[in-house]
C-alpha cells in the first residue's frame, strides 16, 4: 500500500469504482438513485427530489434526470405525498426491487472477491466499520 492516509485511501476506492465503462455506469446510475430511495425511505425520511439531490450529492436538476431515468426504466414511481398533496415522493416499484436485489447480490460477489482470503472477523470488522463510517456521515449532513 502507498503512504497515503485512511483519507485518501478511502477517496481512491471511491474514485476507482464510480469509474466504470458507460453501460456499466449507466445501469450503476440507475442503482444509485434507487439505492438513495431505498435508504431514505429506510430512515424514514422524506422521498422527494430534492431529498434524493441531498442523498446522493447533486443538485436538483441532475437528480430530477436520473429519477425521471428510473422512472422511464420502470424502476421507480412517483405520486402526491400522502401528508402534502403540493409535495410529490418518489418509491421503488417492484422491477425497482429487483434491480436492487440483483445489485445488491452482484456487491456481495464483489465483496467477497476483494475479500478473498480474510478471515471471517476481518471482514466483519470491515463491514463494521464501513457500517459506522455512513452512519457517522448521515449524522453529519442530516438537516
Amino acid at each position: 500500500m502507498s503512504a497515503e492516509g485512511p483519507g485518501q485511501a478511502l477517496f481512491a476506492f471511491v474514485r476507482h469504482w464510480s469509474r466504470r465503462t458507460a453501460a456499466v455506469a449507466d445501469q450503476g446510475r440507475l442503482v444509485l438513485v434507487g439505492e438513495a430511495v431505498h435508504s431514505l425511505a429506510g430512515r424514514g425520511a422524506e422521498t422527494t427530489v430534492n431529498a434524493i439531490a441531498v442523498e446522493i450529492g447533486l443538485d436538483q436538476s441532475g437528480a430530477s434526470r436520473l429519477v425521471k431515468a428510473a422512472i422511464e426504466a420502470g424502476y421507480l414511481s412517483m405520486e402526491a405525498s400522502r401528508s402534502d398533496g403540493r409535495r410529490r415522493e418518489v418509491s421503488l416499484t417492484a422491477a425497482g426491487r429487483s434491480m436492487l436485489d440483483q445489485a445488491h447480490r452482484w456487491q456481495e460477489q464483489v465483496f467477497d472477491q476483494l475479500t478473498d482470503g480474510w478471515s471471517e472477523k476481518r471482514r466483519s470488522e470491515f463491514q463494521r466499520a464501513m457500517s459506522d463510517l455512513i452512519d457517522r456521515s448521515h449524522q453529519l449532513h442530516a438537516p
